[in-house]
């Protein structure tokens, strides 16, 4: 991290994203020291995540160093690291593993994660979509599922393996239902010798009575409807009572499957526990 001059100003943006992105730039001719803290490495198009989770695009598609993207921005300096609170008598910015980060203007854009509603159990049986680390591992357990039931079709049952579950009708759980359906019945469909991909069975959970609920009615419509032609099952005004190693439970149905994936909820990162606020 530059030294400052001792008269500019100390700005010191939190995350990465689009906010924080948007913040340092608008700040290239500030007369100001600024640093921007991400946890990542990297800036990162979050709505193309769903194409790295179904192998549609490579990591490299979607993300280039934050670094690169500021190389020729003067009075920035960047911290990868875990944002762990900020003292705010003192003015500062707590690193983990690192030393605080002085400031005399502070942004907080440290975004949103994903919500299990009091139900964080789940989490390790429903993988979420929110970074290039959970897209890999959903792109693995996706064609690992095919793979798995590939080789294992002559001695069990593989309709386990081939259910996926999508719970969340908003923009991420309708594009990941849709590119998991095109993924098996066009991508993989001519791939496999003993499993027809196209058999998998896909399936949108959405509690609310129609799909992406803050748009209007007419794209909702649109929405559904063209996830059925693809053959995935949508089911509406139906909250998921209970994940485990199994499966779940939404309503009165119980559905056995290896592959359940969050998209419903979204909490805030805990940029209000920081402050104290």
């Amino acid at each position: 991290m530059p030294h400052s001059s001792g008269t500019k100003k100390k700005i010191v943006v939190v995350g990465a994203g689009f906010g924080g992105m948007a913040v340092v730039k608008a700040l290239k001719h500030a007369d100001a020291d600024v640093t921007l803290i991400d946890r990542t490495n990297h800036h990162l198009f979050q709505p193309l995540l769903y194409q790295v989770a179904t192998a549609a695009l490579s990591p490299a598609d979607i993300a280039t160093a934050t670094r690169a993207l500021l190389r020729g921005q003067k009075n920035i300096a960047v911290i990868m690291g875990e944002v762990a609170g900020v003292d705010t008598q003192g003015r500062s910015v707590k690193v983990m593993g690192a030393p605080d980060v002085p400031f005399d203007y502070l942004v907080l854009a440290s975004g949103a994660g994903y919500s299990f509603f009091g139900k964080d159990r789940w989490a390790q049986y429903a993988p979420v979509l929110k970074s290039l680390a959970d897209a890999l591992t959903i792109r693995e357990r996706l064609l690992g599922a095919f793979e798995w039931a590939e080789s294992h079709a002559a001695q069990e049952p593989v309709s386990r393996m081939l259910t996926f579950v999508v719970v969340g009708g908003g923009p991420t759980g309708v594009e990941l239902a849709g590119t998991i359906a095109e993924l098996s019945r066009s991508t993989l469909a001519r791939d496999f010798r003993h499993i027809d991909p196209a058999s998998a069975r896909i399936i949108l959970f959405e509690a609310g009575p129609r799909l992406l609920s803050a748009f209007p009615a007419r794209l909702s419509d649109y929405a559904r409807t063209t996830l059925e032609k693809l053959g995935v099952e949508v089911r509406t005004g139906t909250a998921v009572d209970e994940i485990d190693h199994e499966g779940l439970t939404a309503g009165s149905e119980r559905i056995e499957t290896a592959n359940i994936l969050w998209c419903a909820g979204t909490a805030a990162r805990p940029a209000a526990v920081w402050l104290g606020a």
